[in-house]
């Protein structure tokens, strides 16, 4: 039977007392346990900066830009969301501010709303709920999860969060499940845990007019019976739905402790469904006992330039540990800053990997440090893999190093003789910024006997893009001619997408981004080669 967004439930979670609490990581574990009682579902961001998208922001600023299937630029978020789950993300899944006032806005100025006075309440509102609710018809889900970015009492989040309480009246109380993230911090010197601020942010929701049907509470440790009875009390929520988020070794053990305790239970009674029994135990036998109990251990390289924010990188970090995961081997990442590698020290910090990977980026900074980390790679038989920007330095180097073109550079970088990398002509035209890159999939061509082929088990791939220069198709020839294998082309574009060396244990990079579409029990399958030609070159060393 097809679903109407009518006929959906809708669960709204919202986090309190600081950010950063992992309200991510909850949505997209709760999404788990109900898609694996067969229920489809639907999980969805809404953020409440002004930006029309992540597109045009600082890494340091907002972490990584998540791309979906279709092109959009969202939070990094729907990540969590397509990892954890079967969901396919797409525009409709991620909203902002800037969206919701920019379309108001829009139609204000056609005249669309005959002549009234525009107001955050009811036309914001409405507009955020006609949102949610094309996300239910188009995603056609039993269940929509909504996060709602921001903490309790941010000022910027009070849209959402007004929209969402008038959500359980325009749907009705049956369809509507609230849930708030909240703190449970341990002070050492008293030596206990406390629940004030715990009270103070659900009162603050209460005060809005939302009142939680659950709170799940981030704690160090677990949580005392006498403590959730305080809990229960004092916040007017059941015993049974204070529900206790320890912190743990791996994220992918979040969906076996709420299931521990029955969350998936609560909501069904909630919502008056009866499903099929899960106990997730092929999640917990392919995905959590690999990471707890791995028989391999390798340390793999990651040479970028925003090194230091840990959500910078956070779909490659995720997508390496899923390659160990499916070789049994736990991943210790190496993370390093490109720009240190430019005084001439690379070897010696390099010295010991086993596996170097270069993810993407805009703009010259760390690009030399970048270009110096794949020579030693391919100098030294190396497992190397390049990601967008990863690749185009491949090229570079490759280019300055074989071919023997000097000073050879990306025409986004520098003016030079020999641009190997460049923009198309459509692209060179352009003026704005924000998503008018190459977005979203696009099919890709893989040679037959290559190294790509052999990965994919396949010849023709769909992958995910993100960037606006390309290989020059000027140097196609003169690079194969050098033993560059060119193995991956964009089918109705002719555009390089994939490059490898023939003579060596592993050295591929690719234009697209194929973090995007790796998930725990099914890594993808550059990160799984990548990972097993590692532990191949760390055996050969050992033995050595």
């Amino acid at each position: 039977m097809e679903v109407s967004w009518a006929m959906s439930k809708y669960i709204f979670v919202t986090g309190g007392v600081i950010s950063s609490l992992g309200k991510g990581i909850a949505s997209a574990s709760i999404g788990k346990i109900l898609e694996s009682r067969g229920l489809k579902i639907a999980l969805m961001k809404l953020d409440p900066y002004i930006n029309v998208d992540p597109g045009t922001m600082n890494p340091y600023q907002h972490g990584e830009v998540y791309v979906t299937e279709d092109g959009a630029e969202t939070d990094l978020d729907l990540g969590h969301y397509e990892r954890f789950t079967n969901t396919l993300s797409s525009k409709f899944n991620n909203i902002t501010t800037g969206q919701i006032y920019h379309s108001v806005i829009s139609k204000e100025r056609k005249g669309e709303y005959l002549g009234k006075t525009i107001q955050v309440i009811p036309h914001i509102t409405d507009a955020i709920k006609e949102r949610i609710r094309q996300c239910s018809k188009v995603s056609k889900a039993d269940i929509v999860i909504v996060e709602i970015g921001g903490t309790v009492g941010d000022i910027e989040s009070l849209p959402f969060l007004e929209a969402s309480r008038q959500f359980k009246i325009d749907m009705g109380p049956d369809n509507v499940f609230y849930i708030h993230l909240t703190l449970i911090p341990y002070i050492k010197a008293a030596g206990e845990v406390k629940t004030k601020p715990t009270q103070h942010s659900v009162g603050t929701l209460r005060e809005i007019g939302i009142i939680p049907d659950v709170l799940i509470c981030r704690t160090e440790s677990p949580l005392e019976e006498d403590v959730k009875e305080k809990i229960s009390l004092f916040c007017n929520v059941r015993k049974e739905a204070v529900i206790e988020s320890p912190d743990m070794e791996s994220i992918y053990q979040v969906p076996l402790v709420f299931k521990r305790q029955i969350l998936d239970e609560i909501i069904l009674s909630h919502f008056k469904l009866i499903c099929k029994f899960s106990d997730l135990k092929d999640w917990e036998k392919m995905v959590v006992n690999r990471v707890l109990n791995p028989k391999y251990k390798v340390t793999i390289a990651v040479i970028g330039k925003y090194i230091e924010l840990q959500d910078a990188y956070k779909s490659i970090y995720e997508a390496l540990f899923h390659g160990g995961i499916h070789n049994d081997a736990r991943v210790e990442i190496k993370r390093i800053d490109s720009e240190t590698l430019e005084d001439g020290k690379h070897e010696q910090i390099l010295n010991g990997v086993s596996g170097i990977l270069v993810p993407g980026g805009f703009g010259y900074r760390g690009i030399e440090g970048k270009i110096k980390a794949i020579k030693f790679a391919r100098m030294n038989k190396i497992p190397f893999l390049g990601i967008c920007l990863g690749m185009q330095c491949a090229v570079i180097e490759f280019a300055r190093n074989v071919c023997n073109l000097k000073n050879a550079n990306s025409t986004e970088f520098k003016a030079t003789k020999f641009p190997v990398i460049s923009l198309l002509a459509e692209q060179a035209k352009l003026k704005d910024l924000g998503g008018t890159m190459r977005l979203g999939a696009y099919p890709c061509k893989v040679k037959k006997n290559s190294l790509a082929s052999r990965l994919y088990g396949k010849n023709l791939i769909h992958e995910r893009h993100r960037h606006r220069y390309e290989f020059n198709n000027k140097f196609r020839k003169l690079f194969e001619k050098a033993g560059m294998l060119l193995s991956g082309v964009c089918a109705h574009k002719d555009l390089v997408e994939i490059i490898e060396l023939k003579n060596h244990p592993y050295f591929i990079a690719v234009q697209f981004h194929p973090e995007f579409k790796s998930k725990p029990d099914r890594a993808h399958p550059l990160f799984s080669g990548f990972i097993q030609a590692a532990l191949k070159r760390q055996d050969l060393a050992n033995k050595v």
